[in-house]
């Protein structure tokens, strides 16, 4: 079996774990912005990895564009973001970037990454930083616990990223 890890990260989270998922199953490894659809081809396995973007997965239209190219092969896609892993998230997230169809076929994980307003570019800082002035502007009272979370680690990168954390795909892979 043939396996394939693509991602597209934009802090450096969802690569340290495409690169370990890749170490573990002895797969090649891409960026996405190295990717076509046609080289996808000679493999059996695609794992997608990419971080959220207000609960989009970035780059997945790689995957969700060309899933009638790939629907024979075993597709898992995993997504990273630096809130705690929630069920009704998860579906959110699931639902936001997979028809039906393709959640029939497509394995989804959410692994938790992390977060550095540092390597943002100029334009997510500039979102963030607005996020960060409408969060502040509410009532103490009225923060959610994402809101709080999201203030405490503005400042300050965080990593939340965990090796274990592959243990599920690799298993999954495997099966």
């Amino acid at each position: 079996m043939k396996t394939v890890v693509i991602y597209k990260s934009k802090t450096g989270f969802t690569k340290k774990y495409a690169e370990w998922i890749s170490k573990e199953l002895s797969a090649d490894i891409f960026d996405a912005a190295n990717v076509n659809i046609n080289m996808l081809a000679k493999y059996d396995t695609i794992i997608y990895g990419g971080s959220l973007y207000a609960v989009g997965i970035i780059g997945i239209n790689l995957i969700t564009k060309n899933f009638n190219k790939l629907r024979n092969k075993k597709i898992v896609v995993f997504a990273t973001g630096a809130s705690p892993s929630r069920d009704e998230v998860i579906t959110e997230v699931r639902n936001k970037n997979f028809t039906t169809d393709q959640q029939k076929s497509i394995k989804f994980f959410y692994l938790r990454g992390g977060f550095n307003y540092s390597k943002l570019n100029i334009f997510d800082k500039f979102l963030m930083t607005l996020l960060k002035w409408k969060i502040k502007n509410k009532k103490q009272e009225d923060l959610s616990p994402d809101e709080i979370g999201m203030l405490s680690i503005y400042d300050k990168p965080v990593d939340y990223t965990n090796k274990k954390n592959i243990e599920k795909i690799i298993t999954y892979i495997n099966s």
